[in-house]
């Protein structure tokens, strides 16, 4: 069978750390995974022992919590995974939705390569094996939002498997030891996304929007090698950090870019596992972490009051800071996979396999893309703490709002401070300027250059470090006042004034 037509490309183009007290984990645990089935046994995927111990039980035994994750990026394309429709947000409901989206007959997929080659930058960089030969399968289930009654998927051999993604922990509150964790990647599968379900509780009806119907996604699933909250909120963050710097997802999810569900069950080491709950679509790390810690204290409680817990999907009220239930998984779903009828294997090549005189355009090289791959976060960090010396912390901090790095950089290139100094500054001084005013680092009036300045006249001594300060106040700095004051430095600076006259002036255009 022939590999299938790929269309052609478009390409599309935060802080990973937890901290977490280091008298909250005592043992290992020997379980192994979560069970598939509301009852106790033995657990489909193998498992490195996990740290445990939540709150004690009435006795002397512990608990150990497992948690897994399944995270669906949407792809950085321009159009959809099967289809030639715009991808874009927040545009009129259902004005980018094809014939092939809202599923009339007689359309047909034709994949996007642009999806396909995210897909393996992805893996690659997640340390996966990626497959020459992956398949596609229909996966069939009944809602409003998906008209076909099925998504495409990849079930039986995704485009990548076998990965890990790395993170990093702090024991303790005072960043005494960073140490760094590995959760394992089962596998990486392309697939569509589903159109919006939009409830109208005035009118007591649903309005459906297919814009997002057929839109690219990733979805790489985590085996379960977690066991809190925080673990799993800083291992999303790190992932979104990852796509980000790949450009394969913009991996917003404030947007619904980046969307998480998280498996949990709870049990006591060297016991069988527990009965698995699956919390859905969350779409912020802060909640996913709440999230979690709340159904591993609630699983222990019914587990210590003598009830059961049910194999069923939930949801998080954010609001109230609970998970509700939404259906039970007792009667086990069937989703009746099957081949796609209308896509033959997707095959890709490496240097080595690649046929002679094929259409570069119609050929994937694994190699090729491996060589395009760029600097990753940990790379970025161990970077940073060797070139400037800063602790690793601030190198977290840096990249994890976005564009901070870069405001960093072009400020260090411009002043003649020493780095350190540059650190706290925008860390402390700069961020807390524009947390205070709700603003985004490309949104700051305050550029780098007036930073670097500022720094400068500092490092000179012109002005004193309470001035400093001032002038960047988060209760009343102004961009004009700044910029104004600036000028007057250079200005009264190029005449050599005495450095007392100087600090004399600034002293009282500050106070006034």
């Amino acid at each position: 069978m022939a590999a299938p037509m790929l269309r052609g490309r478009c390409l599309g183009r935060c802080w990973a750390l937890a901290c977490i007290d280091s008298g909250s984990r005592h043992g290992r645990g020997a379980a192994t995974g979560f069970t598939s089935s509301g009852k106790r046994g033995q657990s489909f995927v193998a498992q490195q022992p996990l740290l445990t111990a939540q709150k004690s039980r009435k006795g002397e035994h512990k608990w150990a919590a497992v948690v897994g994750l399944e995270i669906h990026a949407q792809i950085a394309s321009n159009s959809k995974l099967f289809s030639g429709s715009q991808v874009h947000f927040a545009a009129p409901p259902n004005s980018l939705v094809s014939f092939f989206d809202a599923s009339l007959p007689g359309t047909l997929p034709v994949l996007n390569r642009r999806c396909v080659e995210a897909a393996v930058m992805t893996g690659l960089a997640l340390n996966c094996h990626i497959n020459k030969k992956s398949l596609f399968d229909r996966k069939h289930y009944f809602y409003a939002d998906l008209p076909a009654g099925y998504q495409i998927t990849q079930q039986r051999l995704p485009i990548a498997v076998n990965g890990s993604l790395a993170y990093s922990v702090c024991v303790g509150k005072k960043w005494r030891q960073v140490i760094t964790k590995t959760v394992r990647i089962k596998q990486i599968q392309l697939e569509q996304d589903s159109g919006k379900s939009l409830h109208d509780e005035l009118r007591s009806q649903t309005l459906i929007d297919l814009n997002r119907a057929g839109v690219g996604l990733l979805e790489v699933v985590l085996e379960p090698d977690m066991s809190c909250g925080e673990e799993a909120a800083t291992a999303v963050r790190e992932l979104q950090l990852i796509l980000q710097a790949l450009g394969t997802s913009q991996a917003n999810m404030a947007e619904g870019q980046l969307r998480v569900d998280a498996n949990i069950s709870v049990h006591h080491p060297g016991e069988p596992l527990g009965v698995r709950t699956e919390v859905k679509n969350l779409n912020s790390a802060r909640f996913l972490a709440r999230a979690i810690d709340y159904e591993i204290q609630r699983q222990i409680n019914e587990l210590e009051n003598g009830c059961e817990i049910l194999n069923e999907t939930r949801s998080f009220d954010y609001k109230l800071g609970c998970t509700v239930p939404m259906r039970d998984k007792e009667g086990k779903q069937d989703y009746r996979f099957m081949p796609e009828p209308n896509l033959p294997p997707l095959l890709l090549y490496d240097t080595a396999s690649l046929p002679a005189g094929a259409d570069p355009q119609q050929v994937i090289n694994i190699d090729r893309i491996r060589e395009q791959l760029p600097e990753l976060p940990s790379e970025t960090r161990e970077k940073l703490i060797q070139q400037y010396g800063i602790l690793p912390e601030h190198s977290f901090a840096l990249l994890n709002e976005v564009g901070l790095l870069e405001f960093f950089q072009n400020v260090i290139k411009e002043t003649r401070a020493e780095p350190k100094k540059v650190t706290s500054w925008v860390l402390n001084i700069f961020l807390g300027f524009l947390k205070q005013r709700n603003l985004a680092v490309n949104e700051s009036p305050v550029t780098p250059s007036v930073l670097a300045e500022l720094l400068n006249l500092l490092d000179r001594k012109v002005i004193s470090s309470a001035a400093a300060k001032q002038v960047m106040d988060m209760k009343r700095g102004n961009p004009r006042a700044i910029n104004k004051l600036i000028g007057l430095v250079r200005k009264v600076t190029h005449n050599r004034a005495d450095p007392t006259v100087i600090k004399e002036i600034l002293e009282k255009q500050l106070s006034s």
